[in-house]
């Protein structure tokens, strides 16, 4: 290769070089350039997912909580227990927002109206003097506001309600209250979408619970004398049992029957002696307290259950028992005696031993020269 050659290779080189340095530096430029676009891009496509996360998570939020108001309302609708229906409904208005107490009211067609409150303090308040609906119209919401120079109001302190009738089958059977004690709240047409939704699940229920312990009531009454009767005596009996001996109470039993009943009635007749007792079932429910629960159990023998009681609350009913009678003559039957056994539960009582030990206490009543005709069961061997 001779010199020419050599130089033009060189030249020849040394271009490339030029031209692939400029290729180089020119493509990093380009590449900058890109690079830069695709870096926004990114950031602009992690922004856009980051939003579309938000949304898909509240929106996911969102089925989640109307998948569980939908259960929810389905669970109030599937129940025939009155509280529990009542409780169900007032949580459900309770967890809208805003609420912090919410009020039912239960027309009935005979008696107090029933109610059953949320939130607030005490016992359940007055429901006139919260107020409710101004007519039975069913499914017309009505927005209260409350001005706390009112005694019975600022009790309570509430700033406003909205007020909802419980309809049934066209008909209003009572109203369903939320309140709230924020200053200055209002409820929106969201909040009183919701609660009419809750309302009118809520409403048949309601009536059909009612209605079910309604039947059931005059199922457990015994039909002569008013009185619960023998299936609702061992019943409430267990469950007292065991509510005592799970929180440590005490818990009474007064067994009684009607001193030579059979003699009545074979002197007068069955019709008098269905009106003896009737009459016996009237004296006991106007000696027993307000938490005593007193029964037929079978023929001219009674039993009252007392809750939160020993012997000596017992004895004292025992006594009231017997002064009832003998405070004056039943019609057609002249003096009527009562003898009566009672015990106390004790730590390995049931229900069969709780009652047999007050059984035997009434059959020593029988066999006693004492004027009251009461013996305890501790005093039986």
């Amino acid at each position: 290769m001779n010199h020419l050659q050599i130089a033009l290779s060189a030249a020849l080189a040394a271009a490339l070089v030029v031209i692939l340095l400029l290729l180089v530096f020119g493509s990093r430029r380009s590449k900058r350039r890109a690079d830069e676009r695709v870096a926004e891009v990114v950031q602009t496509l992690e922004a856009r997912m980051n939003e579309l996360a938000q949304e898909l998570s509240a929106a996911v939020a969102r089925a989640e909580a109307e998948t569980r108001r939908s259960q929810f309302l389905g669970e109030i609708a599937g129940s025939i227990d009155l509280d529990d229906v009542l409780t169900r409904t007032l949580e459900g208005a309770l967890a809208l927002p805003q609420v912090d107490a919410v009020l039912i009211r239960i027309d009935v067609d005979e008696g107090q109206p029933l109610t059953a409150s949320m939130g607030f303090e005490g016992e359940d308040p007055d429901p006139q003097a919260l107020g409710g609906p101004p007519d039975r119209r069913p499914m017309r919401a009505v927005e209260l506001m409350y001005h706390h120079a009112a005694e019975e109001y600022a009790a309570h302190a509430v700033t406003a309600g909205l007020v909802l009738p419980l309809a049934d089958r066209g008909a209003s059977i009572g109203w369903l209250g939320a309140y709230t004690r924020e200053a200055g709240a209002r409820f929106t047409s969201e909040d009183a979408r919701r609660l009419s939704e809750l309302a009118e699940r809520a409403a048949p229920a309601i009536e059909n619970a009612r209605r079910f312990r309604e039947a059931r009531l005059l199922a457990d009454l015994d039909s002569l004398t008013g009185l619960h009767n023998r299936r609702y005596f061992q019943e409430t009996l267990q469950r007292e049992i065991a509510r005592s001996q799970r929180y440590g109470r005490r818990l009474g039993l007064v067994v009684a029957d009607v001193d030579g009943f059979k003699a009545i009635n074979d002197r007068i007749g069955h019709l008098a002696g269905d009106a003896v007792l009737a009459e016996t079932a009237e004296r006991l429910r106007q000696v027993v307290r307000a938490a005593d629960v007193p029964c037929r159990i079978g023929g001219d023998e009674f039993a009252v259950i007392m809750p939160e009681s020993g012997m000596d609350e017992a004895g004292r009913l025992g006594t009231r028992i017997h002064q009832a009678f003998a405070a004056k003559p039943f019609p057609h039957a002249g003096r009527v005696g009562i003898s009566a056994g009672l015990a106390e539960l004790q730590p390995q009582d049931d229900a069969t031993s709780l009652f047999e030990r007050a059984d035997e206490a009434l059959y020593a009543a029988k066999g006693s020269s004492r004027p009251p005709g009461l013996t305890a069961a501790d005093a039986v061997s």
